[in-house]
């Protein structure tokens, strides 16, 4: 999809190491379900920026925060608010239809227990 290539333009932008401190935060790979959720619904909030040609200023306004906090969303500073703020924040933008947060768990292959 067109989407997911900008998509992927945009975080190797914000991930690029002469942004550092401006950047995205890298999900760990042993993320909590609560972390992979809150990344997740700052990306579908990314997204929505994206697909609607958005400035950070007008997502703000959208969202009633400051354009630093909703820089916060999209450079997945997730330690930085609760699940619960991010998804008022979404529901802002995204009808319910839009909002979509699937986590997966993963199975210890060894002893079959979820991880």
């Amino acid at each position: 999809m067109v989407r997911d290539k900008e998509f992927e333009k945009i975080l190797q932008e914000v991930e690029d190491p002469k942004n550092i401190g401006q950047g995205s935060w890298a999900l760990s790979r042993n993320a909590t379900s609560l972390q992979k959720a809150k990344h997740e619904v700052c990306k579908q909030i990314l997204i929505y920026k994206q697909d609607n040609n958005l400035s950070t200023e007008k997502v703000a306004e959208r969202i009633n925060l400051t354009n630093s906090e909703t820089q916060d969303i999209f450079f997945y500073h997730i330690d930085y608010f609760t699940l619960d703020r991010l998804m008022t924040y979404a529901e802002r933008l995204l009808s319910p239809a839009e909002l979509k947060i699937t986590v997966e768990q993963k199975k210890d292959k060894i002893h079959g227990r979820i991880v």
